[in-house]
């Protein structure tokens, strides 16, 4: 750790503690569905909670975010944005404390999860299917699926929740999960490979009871063109 700076000014002014929440999402063969972690420590003790905690003066918030994102779940390398920032003055019961908040996507599949430092435990849950929530977790969460709804449509952000080859099935469903609504399969599939930012292999589905369909790629190139001209998935 960095030794901490010798000051040249001193403030006048109380200052809030200032800590980072995670809103960690994944796919499965049925929901959308949140990281949560059980907190072993009061207040909340017992009840579950975004993973996150307090920032550290040697690091910055993205730094803050994956730390914690680590320690209290055991994942790291994932996608990881900024969604805002919550400074109600009773929101923690400690001190006045502000948060700012992300929302991170994983692929369910290679990544295991594992509570550490002041987590009791960690699992999944569906969005749909959520406990009582400490804090101000369940606005931020709430905030979180909407800003991942929007952004779904001009943005590719959720290639980040499949594995990295995927039937055109699986991206149906994931746009299904995530927008909450059914999609025409023809016009979908029609919409998505007339894009061309998805790429065919070569491959097909292994060790399914159904007809095994072909595997297909994101192609980041050909998504970094169209976003020259201007890219926007409307489905």
């Amino acid at each position: 750790m960095r030794s901490k700076p010798e000051a040249k000014f001193q403030y006048e002014y109380a200052r809030p503690a200032l800590t980072v929440d995670i809103v960690v999402f994944a796919l499965d063969a049925d929901d959308l569905m949140v990281m949560l972690i059980q907190r072993d420590l009061e207040p909340f003790e017992g009840q579950w909670a975004l993973p996150g905690g307090f920032v550290h003066l040697d690091e910055t918030l993205d730094d803050a975010a994956r730390r914690e994102l680590q320690e209290e779940t055991g994942l790291q390398g994932i996608f990881l944005e900024q969604l805002y920032t919550y400074g109600d003055l009773n929101r923690d019961p400690r001190e006045r404390v502000v948060t700012v908040a992300y929302y991170a996507l994983v692929n369910l599949e290679g990544h295991n999860v594992q509570a550490s430092t002041d987590a009791r435990n960690a699992a999944w849950f569906s969005v749909n299917e959520l406990p009582d929530l400490a804090f101000d977790h369940a606005n931020i969460l709430a905030a979180a699926h909407e800003r991942l709804r929007g952004k779904v449509r001009y943005q590719p952000i959720g290639f980040e929740l499949l594995p990295e080859k995927f039937t055109l099935r699986q991206l149906q469903h994931l746009y299904e999960v995530i927008l909450d609504r059914e999609l025409d399969k023809r016009n979908f599939r029609k919409k998505v490979l007339s894009m061309e930012i998805v790429q065919e292999t070569d491959e097909i589905e292994k060790d399914v009871a159904h007809r095994a369909a072909r595997l297909y790629r994101f192609d980041q190139k050909a998504y970094e063109r169209l976003t020259e001209q201007g890219f926007h998935f409307e489905i």
